[in-house]
């Protein structure tokens, strides 16, 4: 793991779009986006119904690897406000899993205001060791905040072909965090929309095994 200095404290970004938080023993993700494919069902569009497991099992692998001792998921957990009644028995008993011996806590977004009967604890947002997690960047937030909302995805040429990565964006005071949910989708992360949200100069990481590729924005 590769090491990034953020507000005075260091953590890990992942190639799997979590980042590590060493010191307090914490994996943070956001966006999952759980039940998306039913919820897509339920308006007659069929995606295959798999990505609540793909993404809880990939999650379960990170835990493991990190042997984290609690998570916090930074809003839009699940696709809307009946994605925690959809979610499947299988999925049910992932999450069980992973939510034993682990400190769980749900950050509300915008397309999850309510989290019910899923474990865990649901904050509107937090303050930990000084800086403010929560769902999406606050442009009049003061000190440094760790954030997802944006679904960040970096698009750039290599050997003569487009190649698209989920990424994280950094500023002095601000980290969004890729989208972590299977069938999340992206944002090109030099949308004005992003921009506005975390302001300039701001960067691109990629974080590959080994390795932490930076890209400068704008």
């Amino acid at each position: 793991m590769v090491p990034l200095m953020f507000g005075g404290r260091l953590f890990h970004p992942l190639p799997c779009g979590a980042l590590w938080w060493p010191a307090q023993r914490a994996l943070l993700v956001a966006d999952l986006h759980l039940e998306k494919a039913s919820a897509f069902a339920g308006r007659g569009q069929m995606l295959p119904p798999y990505d609540s497991i793909a993404t809880l099992e990939r999650l379960a692998r990170c835990v493991d690897e990190t042997r984290a001792r609690a998570v916090w998921c930074l809003g839009d957990s699940y696709h809307d406000a009946g994605g925690t009644a959809r979610l499947g028995a299988d999925a049910r008993a992932a999450l069980a899993r992973l939510q034993d011996g682990v400190a769980w806590t749900w950050i509300v977004g915008n397309h999850d205001p309510m989290i019910v009967g899923v474990g865990g604890r649901v904050l509107a947002e937090a303050m930990v060791d000084g800086i403010a997690l929560r769902h999406e960047a606050s442009a009049d937030a003061r000190g440094c905040e760790i954030s997802g909302h944006w679904h960040p995805k970096l698009r750039v040429s290599a050997r003569g072909r487009r190649v698209a990565r989920r990424c994280f964006v950094l500023t002095s005071a601000k980290l969004v965090l890729p989208a972590y949910g299977a069938l999340a989708g992206g944002l090109d992360v030099e949308d004005h929309a992003i921009r506005r949200a975390v302001g300039r100069p701001a960067t691109a990481l990629v974080p590959m095994r080994g390795r932490l590729l930076q890209f400068p924005l704008g």
